[in-house]
């Protein structure tokens, strides 16, 4: 817990910091509202709150230093592993230059970089034909840094309303403190004890008021760390079901995936095509539509804020299963197609304008 609250107190005060010196830095690090089709803030918000978090994962890990701890070492590599994907995130929030492309390459990099410092590889994954392609070790370092990135992206494709990806992130990251900790993995147990911490820390700020946000170089940043600390677990611990890690992570997973598809496909656009159409903005402009206010800023602002909690629950529906059945593949394979047929359904019927009356906000 000592982990968790110095990195906590971190974030919170990191962030404080940001915010109140946000008309210094504010030409470099404000997201205004006009700039894309995903915005749904009514005023410049600083979008670098990816750096409250790194201060607090370093904070935790000197802590963990302080303490004795044998784990430390590896928690300063994977903090090491991860400056690429958190510095060209960064670059993107600060200079808006940085392309998808290129944030995506070097989150590849970190990916990498785990797997040599680390041994972050995926050994096994319960899908037929894949575990045989993985025996070969350039097969098994490909699908890793493939899975490690693409978490990574989803983390920032579902990053779009206030406390959205970070609670979604914190969630997840518990989930796996606490499989951690059933198996007696210490490492993992502590380092996602920090990454919690870090989180809320930012969280507090974030949501419901949306004074900070992660922008690109929190949003790859947690990201890339859940999906180490997954890999890790499941390299470490072969009681743990490799089902376990994509079941916990579906939701931005099947996010993304379902994107793809619905641009490619759908629409003929291409893949990475910024749009307005994802679940969570439909459920913003569909679901909580009705959320009225005294003024147009504060109606905006919790508009934003009230999407959260559907995704939040959303997420849920995945991670309580494999939390609670992390050790049996049968099991959190049945829950897994759940989840995605579960998904789909709600997605076509919203956007189909046939919103179960359950889900409306009316006000």
């Amino acid at each position: 817990m000592v982990l968790l609250v110095c990195s906590f107190v971190t974030a919170l005060f990191v962030a404080l910091a940001l915010i109140r010196s946000a008309s210094r830095h504010g030409r470099l690090s404000a997201d205004h509202p006009e700039t894309g089709p995903q915005k749904f803030h009514s005023r410049p918000v600083p979008r670098i709150g990816g750096i409250a978090v790194f201060a607090a994962l370093l904070c935790g890990a000197t802590a963990a230093k302080l303490s004795g701890l044998a784990w430390t070492p590896a928690v300063w590599m994977l903090i090491g592993t991860a400056l690429p994907t958190f510095i060209f995130g960064l670059a993107e929030d600060l200079t808006k230059g940085v392309s998808p492309r290129r944030r995506l390459f070097f989150t590849a990099i970190s990916a990498t970089l785990a797997v040599i410092l680390l041994d972050a590889l995926i050994q096994r994954t319960a899908i037929p034909g894949v575990d045989w392609l993985i025996l070969m070790p350039p097969m098994a370092v490909a699908l890793t840094v493939f899975v490690v990135t693409g978490v990574a992206n989803s983390i920032n494709i579902i990053d779009g309303f206030n406390g959205l990806a970070s609670m979604c992130v914190l969630i997840m990251v518990l989930a796996l403190a606490y499989v951690a900790f059933q198996v007696g993995d210490e490492f993992v147990w502590g380092t996602s004890l920090i990454v919690a911490g870090a989180i809320l820390g930012f969280f507090l700020w974030n949501f419901p008021a949306g004074l900070i946000f992660l922008g690109d170089g929190g949003a790859y940043l947690l990201g890339f760390l859940l999906a180490e600390l997954a890999v890790l677990l499941l390299h470490r611990n072969p009681g743990v079901s490799p089902m376990f890690a994509l079941l916990l992570c579906s939701y931005p997973i099947f996010e993304t995936v379902f994107s793809m598809y619905r641009r490619k496909v759908v629409r003929g656009t291409a893949t990475a095509a910024p749009d307005g159409i994802h679940l969570h903005t439909l459920i913003h402009r569909r679901v909580v539509r009705w959320l009225a206010g005294e003024d147009e800023e504060r109606r905006q602002t919790a508009r934003n804020s009230m999407t959260s909690p559907y995704l939040w629950l959303l997420c849920l529906t995945s991670v309580i299963p494999s939390v609670l059945w992390w050790d049996n593949t049968g099991i959190l394979t049945f829950f897994l197609f759940l989840f995605m047929a579960s998904y789909v359904f709600l997605y076509w019927k919203i956007v189909r304008f046939k919103t179960p009356k359950w889900l409306l906000i009316r006000h």
